[in-house]
């Protein structure tokens, strides 16, 4: 049971926990996460967090398939610039690893932004809070539990 499990438990929403054995040597873990869960890797979510103007924590939520753009997710976060948080403060506040940060049950609450093609989807997937655990539910649900915003947060390729 992690944090991630217990919080969507305690709030009484809709969700389901999938485990699958994590291979070490997988270079993405959100790509072996879709892969082994046969989904499209568009559904899967990957939980980033951002340091921005070099002071706050913002969490992005982006699918796998897909890259955080560091200008909209501050331009969401309503700051100017933003940077990939070094890995020591995501763990820190996050409480988990990297490559198992959970956007759910983190130990400080930060704004969150989810990228908004979630909403085209009637369940996401993201880290259930370790490698090789993901939970499903809705994007509504997720955007509730975290008190989140939704927008377009990912770079055009």
């Amino acid at each position: 049971m992690t944090p991630a499990i217990e919080m969507a438990k305690k709030h009484k929403i809709d969700f389901e926990v999938h485990e699958y054995h994590h291979d070490t040597n997988s270079e993405s873990y959100g790509l072996e996460a879709a892969q082994k869960l046969a989904v499209p890797a568009a559904q899967v979510f990957k939980t980033l967090v951002v340091s921005v103007d070099n002071q706050s924590l913002v969490v992005g939520i982006v699918p796998v398939s897909s890259m955080l753009s560091m200008k909209l997710i501050a331009k969401a976060a309503g700051a100017k610039k933003a940077h990939m948080a070094e890995a020591l403060a995501v763990e820190r506040s996050s409480g988990y690893v990297l490559g198992g940060v959970s956007p759910l049950g983190q130990k400080k609450r930060l704004m969150t932004v989810i990228d908004a093609s979630a909403q085209q989807f009637d369940c996401i997937y993201v880290s259930a809070g370790k490698r090789g655990l993901e939970i499903s539910l809705s994007p509504a649900d997720l955007q509730c539990l975290l008190n989140a915003k939704f927008a377009d947060i990912c770079a055009q390729t």
